[in-house]
């Protein structure tokens, strides 16, 4: 490692981002995007309701960490600044989308707070999941983009 602070900058690949920071969060986002989407497939999704674009951004934000950490692992990046980049802009992107997403998701679930039946008290914890575990997944792709800002000012 040098001493002047260039092995900061280095972009990991294969079992290394297991041991960086940033990349760490791979696997969180994964988790916490998928349990929204699971959970918001798991109740009924109303055309006039936000539902369906929030299904949209956590599907889209799943398959895309989950190709970029392929990336990452096999090691495809090259290690040059330009990766570095992108991987500040994908997380900062990532981290918009799913903020737009969870606030129109937390106004619906406390609008549809009131329940008459067990059916609509159980899509109702449903909703109260998914909100908690987007706005998760939003702090961790936020994380993860400032970590992938320092990285990318070190490189």
């Amino acid at each position: 490692m040098a001493s002047d602070g260039r092995h900061l900058g280095r972009l990991p690949s294969g079992m290394g981002i297991c041991c960086s920071i940033p990349d760490l969060l791979f696997l969180p986002e994964l988790v916490f995007g998928g349990l929204v989407w699971i959970l918001i497939a798991c109740t009924y999704i109303d055309p006039a309701n936000p539902q369906a674009y929030v299904m949209a951004v956590s599907l889209l934000c799943f398959i895309c960490t989950f190709l970029w950490m392929i990336i990452f692992t096999c090691g495809c990046h090259n290690n040059r600044n330009s990766w570095a980049t992108v991987d500040v802009l994908y997380h900062f992107l990532a981290s918009v989308l799913y903020l737009s997403a969870s606030v129109p998701l937390a106004m619906v679930t406390l609008d549809n707070s009131y329940f008459t039946n067990s059916t609509e008290f159980k899509t109702y914890r449903f909703n109260i999941s998914s909100v908690v575990f987007s706005y998760l997944a939003t702090l961790l792709y936020v994380i993860h983009t400032v970590f992938s800002a320092i990285r990318w000012k070190s490189f």
